[in-house]
């Protein structure tokens, strides 16, 4: 049970003397209202000076309890603009092979998706040795865009082995736009089995923050993923990069 109640505001009574810290207790007052919706995503929270002349706190009491907020991915500060509430974070399990819609739609969100291209390529040393082709051998190369609620959460990469095709054909964009790859695949008896994902952390270039619609400095999450058959025949090698600010990862431990 928290110190304050969802049905009052932030502001609606004086912080309690209690051994929970003065910024914590605003803290948690900020988090309620945004989790109640008091506070919706692009709304600005009360600043650094509106709370320390409600509350008769410090300055670096009013900055912890924003500053906090900020590492639970709940706002993002912005000089000259303030601690804007951002969307919350989608949440992946790592230990699933899951498609984009999946995840969303789990989520009550809706998937969507924004395909730049399709078309045969020539493999890479780095993608022939993902999908233990000869470099120079034909892949399919799916350029996209993935949506949450109409909103860019994520461009995906991806190169899948031609056989993989044969029997519906490579698909357009226009059916790449309307669902998720996994689900067609999966119409034509094709499922992967297993895969190896390695994630990494990096700032977005300017390509990747031009589309995804955020202002550099922003940090990405670069996740490749490589997907196999039951056989273990590697099929698919995928690159994406997550805005981090709306997207985490989860995985469960088990002591050894």
């Amino acid at each position: 049970m928290t110190l304050y109640s969802i049905a009052m505001s932030w502001n609606d009574t004086d912080l309690e003397e209690s051994p929970i810290p003065r910024w914590s207790q605003i803290a948690d007052r900020l988090r309620t209202d945004i989790e109640s919706g008091s506070f919706k995503p692009g709304d600005v929270l009360p600043g650094e000076a509106e709370i320390n002349k409600r509350f008769g706190v410090s300055r670096s009491t009013s900055r912890a309890a924003l500053d906090y907020l900020e590492t639970e991915g709940l706002i993002k500060r912005r000089s000259g603009v303030g601690s804007i509430v951002i969307e919350p974070r989608v949440e992946r399990p790592l230990n699933q092979i899951s498609s984009f819609s999946e995840d969303m739609r789990r989520r009550g969100l809706t998937p969507g998706y924004r395909t730049r291209s399709v078309k045969v390529v020539s493999a890479s040393a780095a993608i022939a040795l993902e999908l233990q082709l000869q470099p120079g051998d034909d892949v399919v190369e799916i350029d996209r865009t993935m949506l949450a609620d109409g909103m860019p959460l994520a461009t995906s990469m991806t190169y899948l082995r031609p056989q993989l095709f044969e029997k519906s054909g490579i698909p357009t964009i226009e059916e790449l736009d309307s669902g998720s790859l996994y689900e067609r695949l999966q119409r034509d008896d094709i499922v992967f089995a297993g895969g190896d994902e390695r994630i990494e952390a990096a700032m977005a270039d300017t390509m990747t923050a031009r589309i995804l619609n955020v202002r550099q400095p922003a940090v990405v999450l670069i996740c490749h993923r490589t997907s196999w058959m039951p056989d273990r025949q590697p099929v698919e090698y995928v690159v994406l990069h997550y805005l981090a600010e709306r997207y985490s990862f989860h995985v469960k431990l088990i002591k050894a």
